[in-house]
């Protein structure tokens, strides 16, 4: 695929905080079977990999605003963009040594999502789109699957962690789920999970009590690989409300009727 300026200088940052990552990563498996744990080892991993982040895009792009996981919003000169970043989405699996984690690069302008880089260190997968160019794995072009019948799909969703969500309501959600989809996957990294669903390995996700880094850049992958995405009441407020239902169109449809559903008890 040709990428354009702007694409090239996504790409080029998060591939070198994922190689940070993937040192660090070798090194968390290492301290696993320490006393201590490594959870002051990883928190400096993910602060390192922002910083990396925040100086080669605005290295590129000074003007831009950004936000980050970790360093809050900083406003820019140029008010009509802002990078929305996750150094490390998936920050358990990596503190676990699980080998799914990302680094996720999000760029909005005029308050609309216009390009998404996400990359995996761990297997080299790198998925970016830009809107209206479509979306690549590692230069390959991407559709969301064809699936059409709840029952033969397979669906990701979030499960909240212990002090965070709404617990009760997460359980109604994934029985109606689980009694009308073929399969349910939590493998605990948003951005990845909206990847795979652009990448047709996921048939639908959705979850609630996510951050803007979460999914900014995983829309407009999804979006340019033909799937449709809206909060979990159906409209285009995912970044304000926090949640996200994806998928191709009729088992986003059909997704975000259960989990509207399940939203009542």
């Amino acid at each position: 695929m040709l990428r354009s300026a702007l694409l090239n200088v996504m790409v080029g940052a998060a591939l070198k905080a994922g190689r940070g990552l993937k040192r660090d990563f070798g090194e968390v498996e290492n301290l696993q079977v320490s006393m201590k744990g490594p959870g002051d080892f990883v928190s400096a991993a993910d602060r390192k990999a922002e910083q990396v982040l925040r100086t080669e895009l605005l290295k590129a792009r000074p003007g831009y605003g950004f936000v980050g996981e970790e360093g809050g919003r900083v406003e820019g000169a140029d008010k009509t963009h802002t990078w929305i970043v996750d150094p490390l989405d998936g920050t358990t699996n990596f503190l676990h040594g699980i080998p799914h984690f990302a680094v996720s690069i999000g760029l909005e302008r005029d308050g609309v999502l216009v390009a998404g880089v996400i990359y995996n260190p761990a297997n080299d997968e790198l998925y970016v789109a830009e809107r209206g160019t479509g979306a690549f794995l590692n230069d390959r072009r991407l559709r969301v699957s064809a699936r059409r019948k709840a029952e033969d799909s397979v669906v990701g969703c979030g499960i909240p962690h212990i002090g965070r969500g709404d617990h009760v309501q997460s359980r109604n959600e994934t029985k109606i789920v689980q009694s009308r989809f073929g399969g349910l996957r939590a493998m605990g990294a948003c951005s990845l999970d909206l990847a795979y669903v652009a990448a047709g390995r996921y048939d639908g996700f959705w979850e609630r009590n996510i951050s803007p880094w979460d999914i900014a850049a995983g829309i407009v992958i999804v979006r340019e690989a033909g799937g449709f995405v809206t909060d979990c009441d159906g409209f285009d407020n995912m970044l304000i409300n926090g949640t996200v239902c994806a998928g191709n169109e009729p088992i986003q449809k059909a997704l975000l009727g259960a989990v509207k559903e399940g939203q009542k008890g």
